[in-house]
């Protein structure tokens, strides 16, 4: 745990100092991602969908953007196979609304097959260090 830590600041690049080193190896794995799976089986999220959105970035959101906000958000999406945060904020709303206007059952499948192949052989980092979300 880092002390002192801001509590509202999301971690979105590879330098944050409130990541420990057992939370980046957890973060690079995507191992950080399994608790989630207690949410699907409450019916609060879905395998596949948009990463959820905190509140404060919600009240920033486009009335397109707001259509993400339509399907469950999941624990792997459109968004995390095609880059994850090595993408700008501006590309990554894209793709969730993208797929909040294109989900379907096949869609999910291959998304899941994707999941499973970016996590096996990553080509990228998670972060962008020029990409934050609008959040105050």
């Amino acid at each position: 745990m880092v002390l002192n830590a801001d509590p509202n600041r999301l971690a979105e690049s590879a330098d944050d100092d409130r990541i420990t080193a057992i939370g980046k190896i957890l973060r690079k794995t995507s191992l950080d991602e399994l608790p989630q799976i207690f949410n699907v089986l409450k019916g609060e999220m879905s395998i596949v969908g948009p990463r959820p959105a905190l509140p404060v970035q919600v009240k920033h959101f486009s009335e397109k953007e707001k259509l993400k906000l339509a399907v469950k958000p999941g624990i792997t999406g459109w968004t995390q196979v095609n880059g994850r945060n090595s993408i700008p904020y501006e590309k990554r709303m894209e793709l969730d609304t993208w797929y909040a206007e294109h989900h379907n059952v096949v869609l999910d499948i291959w998304i899941i097959f994707k999941t499973f192949k970016v996590l096996l052989f990553p080509d990228k980092g998670i972060y962008d260090l020029n990409s934050s979300s609008p959040v105050e």
